[in-house]
This record gives C-alpha cells, sequence and structure tokens, in this order.
C-alpha cells in the first residue's frame, strides 16, 4: 500500500511547534511499518475496510462482536496518516455513545501502537490530535442525532458507527451535511458501520437493489463468526437468547425484518419469485397507487386461479404513468384497477387521476371505496400460499422494488401497515387487484358467490 507524501514544510513547521507545546513527543517509527503492523492485527474482514483505500463510501454490515468498532478505529488512524495534517471524524449516534464507546476504544488502539496524541475536550466536541514525524492530524468525535451541530474545519474523511440505531429521515439528514464537509485531503472516504436493525437506513444506502447500483459505494459483512477471539460459550448464549431472524442480524451481520410482524408474511422469494413473461394477446390487469412525485403501477395477468406479475413502473404522476404504460403495451387492453380515491383527486391537473388513466384506454374497473386493508392484505397473502399450500400470485424477478417492498413492509406501534417506510406504494398497488379479483366470496367469473371461499 502506497503511503502518500506527507506534509508541505510550512505546515510540518507548524506541526513540530504543536508537539513541542505537548511535550515533545511523537510518532518517530517508520509509517509504512506502522501500517504493516496495524494490518496484522486486523483479522480478514477487517483487513478488507482496512485494504480499501479507494471506494469513495463504504458500508460495513455486521454481527455483535465481529470488531467494526476496532476496525474503525484503525481505520481513522490509517486515514489520518495518509491525509497529513488535515481533519477526520467520528459519528456516533449520541453523545453518550462518543463518551461510553468510541474515546476508550480508539485510545485502547493508540496505546496499543503506541502512537502519541493529545485530547482535547470542548463543549461535547472532544477531539485527539495524532503527532507524527512532520505533522499531526485530528480526529474529532461528533454525534449524528446532533447533525445540526456539524460545524468546523471541513473533514478528509468520516467514520459512522451504528448508524442504525439512529431513525432513518436522521441519518439521511444528517448524511447530506457530511458529505458538505468531506471536501479536504488526499484520500476522501465515508465510511458507515452498523449491526443490521432491519431495513433502515444503512440497508436503503448499501444493501437495497438501488444502494448497490450507485458508483463507488461498497459493501462489507461481518460476522461474529469472523472474530477469531470470540469464545464457544459466546455463541451458545446468542443460540439459546435470539430468535432465528435475530440471529441473522446479530450474528451473521445480514439484513432482515425485525419488526414485530411482516405484512405480507406469505411471501417469500424462494415460493413467490420465478420468471413471468407477457404474451401478446393477454389481458392486462393494473394495479395503481397514486401519489404526487411516485405513482406506482403493477402489471399482472390472470392465468387460471392465478395472477402471475411481470411489470412494475414507477412514474412522477399518473399521466406519465400513463404514457409509460402505453409505450410498452401500445395495442394491449389494460383493466385498472387504482385506489377509489383517484376518482376524486389528481396527482397534476384537475382531471382525475382515474379520468387520466381512462385516457390512455385503461378501463376502471375500482369499486366506489377502497376495501379494508385487512381485507387486502388477507386475500393477497392468501394469494402467495394458502392453507393448502397452493402458490396463486407470483412475481417476476425484474420487479425487485415491489420485492423488496413485500419483503420489508411490517406493522408499526399500533398494529397498522407502517405508512413511514415507504414500502406501501407498491404493495397498494398489487392489493388492489388481487382483492378485487380473488377476494372471498367472488367466483372465477367475477361474480359474488356466497360461501365460496377461492384460497
Amino acid at each position: 500500500m502506497p503511503l502518500l507524501a506527507t506534509a508541505d514544510p510550512i505546515a510540518a513547521a507548524l506541526a513540530r511547534v504543536q508537539i513541542r507545546r505537548s511535550g515533545g513527543k511523537y510518532y518517530q517509527g517508520s509509517l509504512e511499518a506502522l501500517m504493516a503492523t496495524m494490518r496484522s492485527q486486523l483479522h480478514g474482514k477487517q483487513v478488507d475496510l482496512f485494504d480499501d483505500i479507494t471506494s469513495p463510501e463504504i458500508g460495513v454490515v455486521a454481527g455483535y462482536g465481529s470488531g467494526k468498532t476496532i476496525a474503525d478505529a484503525y481505520k481513522a488512524i490509517q486515514l489520518s496518516i495518509l491525509n497529513p495534517g488535515f481533519v477526520g471524524a467520528v459519528l456516533e449516534p449520541t453523545y453518550g455513545m462518543v463518551e461510553e464507546i468510541w474515546l476508550p476504544k480508539f485510545e485502547e488502539v493508540l496505546d496499543r501502537l503506541e502512537i502519541p496524541y493529545t485530547f482535547e475536550r470542548g463543549k461535547n466536541t472532544p477531539e485527539h490530535v495524532l503527532h507524527f514525524d512532520g505533522f499531526n492530524s485530528t480526529v474529532v468525535a461528533r454525534s449524528l442525532e446532533n447533525y445540526k451541530r456539524i460545524v468546523g474545519p471541513d473533514w478528509a474523511w468520516s467514520i459512522g458507527d451504528e448508524v442504525d440505531t439512529v431513525k432513518a429521515s436522521i441519518c439521511r439528514k444528517a448524511y447530506k451535511k457530511i458529505v458538505g464537509r468531506v471536501r479536504v485531503g488526499m484520500i476522501n472516504q465515508k465510511i458507515n458501520s452498523s449491526t443490521p436493525e432491519g431495513f433502515q437506513w444503512h440497508y436503503e444506502m448499501y444493501g437495497s437493489e438501488a444502494g448497490q447500483t450507485v458508483p463507488g459505494r461498497r459493501l462489507i459483512r461481518m460476522s461474529s463468526d469472523d472474530n477469531p477471539h470470540l469464545s464457544a460459550s459466546f455463541f451458545d448464549e446468542m443460540e439459546k437468547n435470539y430468535t432465528e431472524e435475530e440471529l441473522i442480524a446479530y450474528r451473521h451481520g445480514q439484513y432482515v425484518n425485525l419488526a414485530t410482524g411482516r405484512v405480507w408474511y406469505k411471501f417469500t422469494r424462494e415460493r413467490n419469485v420465478r420468471p413471468v413473461e407477457y404474451c401478446d394477446g393477454e389481458t392486462i390487469i393494473l394495479g395503481v397507487d397514486f401519489n404526487v412525485g411516485n405513482t406506482n403501477g403493477i402489471a399482472m395477468v390472470r392465468r387460471g386461479r392465478e395472477a402471475h406479475v411481470f411489470a412494475e413502473i414507477k412514474a412522477h404522476d399518473t399521466e406519465k404513468l400513463g404514457q409509460e404504460v402505453r409505450r410498452r403495451w401500445p395495442d394491449a387492453k389494460i383493466l385498472g384497477y387504482p385506489d377509489s380515491s383517484g376518482g376524486q383527486r389528481s396527482t397534476n391537473s384537475t382531471r382525475t387521476d382515474i379520468a387520466i388513466l381512462q385516457e390512455f384506454r385503461i378501463s376502471n374497473m375500482s369499486p366506489a371505496a377502497n376495501p379494508p386493508v385487512r381485507d387486502r392484505i388477507n386475500t393477497a397473502n392468501a394469494m402467495f400460499c394458502n392453507a393448502a399450500q397452493e402458490v396463486r400470485l407470483v412475481i417476476d424477478p425484474s420487479c425487485k422494488g415491489l420485492i423488496e417492498d413485500l419483503e420489508q413492509h411490517s406493522y408499526d406501534e399500533k398494529g397498522d401497515p407502517d405508512k413511514e417506510g415507504g414500502n406501501d406504494h407498491r404493495t397498494d398497488a398489487l392489493s388492489y387487484p388481487i382483492h378485487r379479483i380473488f377476494e372471498v366470496g367472488r367466483a372465477i367469473a367475477g361474480k359474488a358467490v356466497k360461501g365460496i371461499r377461492l384460497y
């Protein structure tokens, strides 16, 4: 690993003045040798993080005891050396966690490596000045929850720890501030590590289909099993005290739904995802959920007693959705099953959303009012897999957004389907036609027949 040149002569002279004022101690050994020593003290997945000095954004998702905080400490020192004379930042969710987790761990590593430092404490703004031959580098510690106070000198790098213990909305706002600050130095990296707490901000950034397509963004996964220093009793206790889902997250470092109850609990990729092709001449069933800036359509066909989903469409408004639908299937017969409220409002004009769909030759099959949410959920879950183990609702792998939403959509604290995470739009578009066509008491021909269950 090539080591960059140290600071310019003026900065070096200023650093030596500060070193003399702090007692005259500085790291006098070879920085290349120090780097090699640091690397030798890490296990495999920690080395993956340490060796990567080219990815602008790195996410580390890790099980308990996997060593991510130690890896963060070594990475902070490495980036301090590679950005001589500059400031880098470590961000914990709260200032209490800065005090309890970061500061003692970081100083433990500094002492182990015999790197001289000066600790300076402002009001909730602790910082370590690391002393090397010819330069000083500063590592500041801040709170993510107090992101509005992220002010001061620009940074060369940042490391966020346990980011998923912070609300996703706060993480998004804080990260925007961080992106604006990391803009000086030689090697700019933004690293965020966390134990996975369901499908939160860390998943959104690094684990989701959308996150993984962002250039320069990388995900590193650490398992508790990667740490050779953990005892067998540690794993025994995990097995005794955690559910299967919690073990997937907290031991293996994998994203999994930890919320109390998945809405679409009968859906699984193994059972319900398989290739679906649309054949010319088939009638398309289009479920639509209206939202300004986020209108969604789910396209499927009915084959006997089954529904086969083959496409998802996301558009800014109803007009854009209609245009895209007709671009893809210009001559197809299309039956629309939209949100019934679309007959009273519009996402982009004085015309109602349903009227706009009809202008694109999409028939309106919606009832006068939306059915109860629970009924839609029950019908769709029974279609995914009923008591007789029949699978009657399948989805093409290309519908990545819908598949993720079905896996992640959970109930909120009140027991209602969550509407804050954004996982309800495509699932609503799916469940409108599924309920309308396959609900309890509705026969195959579409006429209500009391006493007949179709799932």
